[in-house]
């Protein structure tokens, strides 16, 4: 029913075939008036209702519902697929309507494109605007009581209300919806001026949904963890901004969960911030939406990562976000809520690395690790699982990773690291192989000593390039599959791998294979005693070491390396005064001698063949120094079962070896007689003449001598050569050290003691004479 008047022509267009026009007045006078014309037409002609190509497109406009006059349905909208519009549109509607819309979309979210339409709903209330102002756009039910459309984001009015709206102009804003369906009320009053003309809108669905790979809880709370992210076959798990519509107050949560011993990356490859462009209550100040991000499984305000504003804050894009623990957590707050989807735009990836350190992580490094052999013994060490560590470099600086193995004296002396492959990728921007190991830009690993040999962790450590200078560095730069092997002198070693930043994220980053494996072993425990034994003419191994038996727990196995350094230009006679295994298999217990600058065992000794130890070969200085570098000799034992039950007891001398006169007119041809070379505790003197001969010159053609002081010490010192049986002695021989335990008396001193005897003996009668004489007086 309309009402009013009207100056202005108006225009209704029917929604049927039919059209009925009651006039009524309750007085009618020279001042009642009304005229109007009618016209049928096609809608090939009414473009503004129908559109372009309507045949195409029959229920463009909805299906009515049967026995209604303005309830419709819209099923798969697309854009200029569904006109949704007020009755008798484009003309003014109807009086007395209450149209339901039901609106659908194939994929969400449904979206009314209304922005800069011409919307008119109670507008006016009459054409004189000094009596009727215009209506400006609102919101809200207290604002629109008599016309008004009101949205729902749902399939029916039981949805939550999206909002109510009425007035007159261009719609500032599209309203965007949660799912794929919304329903529209349009309600006008029973009685109501002949101007408004209501309002017109396309449906479509906003193309900002992804699958995201995880559990929703709500509207816009998700729980994104690392085993979704699998179960759906992805590398990379993505979320996006708030797409839809929400309310005043809003927050929406983000919860990437890893498992234990995995970090959260979280980057943005799109992020734009932009203004509130449709808030539903307005505010005044900064901040009125955030997006902030937490390295932790709740928003503790510690832990805040980063924190973006609609207002002040710069976008980063391409920037890693990655977490400390196995949680990040995402949360967007809106004060201002809106119609259309949140003012901050991002497109945000996450994954999960392995962050699963083998040894006891160094704080403040991304991948250096603590190998102790108080917590354990032995191990598997490896590349980073974390691939992040090739990815996040600073400008020229190279990857390292700086592997520590560290242990103490009291429990082992050693580190044996054995680096079982290497498996670098070529470099892509040079070509050729590694010729220099240390210079050359190439992925690398080497190996140090941090400390030398006996001292503690009080010491400087020897840095690498120091290390480098004294060329005791093994460094590694090829591709192998054969095992390299490390022995420590002193109680640390470091692996550092070191890989040239130009390809390291090109190469490395998501690869999941090793660049390098090696296995790590901390041996010579306190059972076997001093580790490096420092230049001396004689001296003894004994195992176990006697003064460790009674503070240390008898080991399942072990493993026990001795290195014996020899002085220069000696000669080296090794012999077993006692040996014993725990069993005859030589998979219970070996001892191998190792030469310098030799991989394989110069001699091994186990239980199958113990009877070796008795004829050693005596070890030329040629021999002990191959390289001309410090001699010294390797003992190796190691006892798999039962190791308390063997022992042993291993000698050795040094010996100078004599060398042979040369004849002086024989053309440098040896005559055959040895020269003769005192050698004393401070190395062998210059050459004396015949007579004097050596300290002790040992049986035999071979021309070995030693000092005196070791003939007739319990230990057999000089060997026995292809069984040398001669008129002279052995240093142990019973003639030899039965005549020098009865030696020659000296009677000088004999004579000395006798005299000092007799005027003691005189001194102590002269005293007792007088004390007689001073009584015999007292008598008188």
């Amino acid at each position: 029913m309309f009402c009013g008047e009207s100056e202005q022509p108006q225009t209704f267009m029917s929604e049927t075939s039919f059209v009925k026009v009651l006039f009524h007045v309750e007085n009618f006078t020279d001042q009642t008036y009304f005229s109007f014309d009618t016209r049928a037409e096609q809608q090939l002609v009414v473009y503004l209702r129908y559109g372009q190509h309507p045949e195409l497109y029959p229920n463009r406009r909805g299906e009515v519902v049967q026995g209604s006059y303005c309830e419709r349905i819209f099923r798969d909208c697309r854009l200029q697929t569904c006109y949704v519009q007020s009755p008798a549109y484009p003309g003014v509607y109807p009086r007395n309507l209450h149209c339901r819309y039901y609106l659908n979309t194939r994929l969400p979210f449904i979206k009314l494109y209304i922005e800069n339409e011409e919307f008119n709903i109670d507008g006016q209330r009459c054409e004189n605007i000094m009596t009727c102002p215009m209506r400006p756009i609102s919101s809200g039910q207290e604002n629109c009581p008599y016309d008004y459309i009101k949205i729902y984001d749902g399939k029916n009015e039981f949805s939550p209300v999206i909002g109510t709206f009425c007035g007159m102009g261009k719609f500032p804003y599209s309203i965007i919806g949660t799912s794929q369906d919304l329903f529209v009320e349009f309600v006008s009053s029973p009685a109501g001026p002949l101007l408004n003309t209501g309002f017109h809108f396309n449906v479509g669905n906003w193309p900002g949904h992804v699958d995201t790979a995880g559990s929703r809880n709500g509207t816009c709370d998700w729980l994104l963890s690392s085993e979704s992210l699998r179960a759906s076959g992805d590398s990379e798990g993505i979320f996006l901004s708030v797409a839809h519509w929400y309310p005043p107050h809003t927050s929406c949560t983000y919860l990437m969960q890893a498992e234990e011993g995995e970090v959260v990356r979280l980057y943005f490859p799109s992020f734009r911030i932009n203004r509130i462009e449709s808030p539903i209550q307005p505010i005044e100040g900064d901040c009125g939406e955030s997006l902030t991000l937490y390295d932790a499984s709740w928003p503790d305000d510690s832990k805040i990562i980063k924190t973006f504003c609609d207002t002040f804050s710069k976008a980063m894009e391409k920037h890693d976000f990655v977490s400390t623990g196995s949680a990040l957590f995402v949360r967007f707050e809106s004060k201002t809520g809106s119609y259309s989807g949140s003012s901050l735009y991002y497109w945000a990836h996450y994954d999960f690395f392995n962050n699963t350190k083998l040894g006891e992580a160094v704080p403040g490094k991304p991948c250096d690790e603590v190998f102790a052999s108080w917590r354990q013994t032995r191990g598997w060490v490896r590349s980073p699982l974390n691939t992040l560590v090739y990815k996040h470099t600073h400008t020229g600086e190279d990857v390292t990773c700086l592997y520590r193995f560290v242990t103490d004296k009291r429990l082992f002396a050693r580190v044996i690291l054995t680096v079982t492959g290497v498996y670098f990728k070529d470099h892509p921007y040079q070509h050729g192989s590694c010729t220099n190991c240390l210079e050359d830009r190439v992925d690398k690993l080497v190996i140090w000593e941090p400390l030398p040999p006996g001292a503690n962790s009080s010491h400087p450590p020897i840095s690498l390039n120091k290390a480098a200078q004294t060329g005791e560095v093994t460094c590694i730069c090829n591709r192998q599959s054969y095992s390299t092997q490390v022995v420590s002198r002193g109680e640390q070693l470091n692996l550092q791998m070191i890989v040239d930043s130009a390809h390291s994220a090109v190469s490395y980053f998501k690869h999941n294979q090793p660049l390098f494996e090696a296995t790590y072993e901390f041996v010579h425990g306190p059972l076997c005693g001093p580790a490096i034994i420092q230049p001396i003419t004689d001296g003894e191994i004994h195992y176990p070491y006697y003064e460790a038996i009674g503070y240390v727990e008898p080991p399942k196995s072990i493993r026990c390396i001795w290195e014996i350094k020899v002085n220069r230009d000696r000669d080296f006679w090794l012999h077993f005064d006692r040996i014993k295994f725990a069993s005859k298999s030589c998979d219970d217990g070996v001892i191998d001698i190792f030469l310098k600058g030799r991989p394989d065992p110069y001699l091994s000794l186990c239980g199958e063949n113990v009877t070796l130890a008795k004829e050693l070969p005596i070890l030329s200085s040629a021999e002990l120094s191959p390289d001309s570098s410090d001699p010294s000799i390797t003992i190796q034992f190691i006892g798999r079962t039962s190791p308390t039950r063997a022992a042993f007891k291993i000698a050795w001398t040094e010996m100078f070896h004599l060398p042979r006169n040369v004849d002086a007119g024989g053309g440098g041809v040896s005559s055959g007689q040895l020269t003769s070379s005192r050698l004393t505790e401070g190395g062998p003197q210059e050459d004396q003449p015949s007579g004097d001969g050596c300290e002790f010159a040992c049986p035999g053609d071979r021309g070995l001598c030693i000092p005196a002081r070791l003939v007739c010490n319990g230990v057999v010192n000089c060997p026995n050569v292809s069984h040398y049986r001669g008129s002279a002695f052995s240093d142990e021989s019973p003639e030899l050290c039965v005549k020098e335990a009865v030696p020659e008396v000296n009677w000088m001193y004999v004579g000395a003691a006798a005299v000092s005897l007799l005027v003691l003996f005189c001194c102590c009668c002269v005293c007792a004479c007088k004390r007689c004489c001073k009584y015999c007086f007292r008598d008188d």
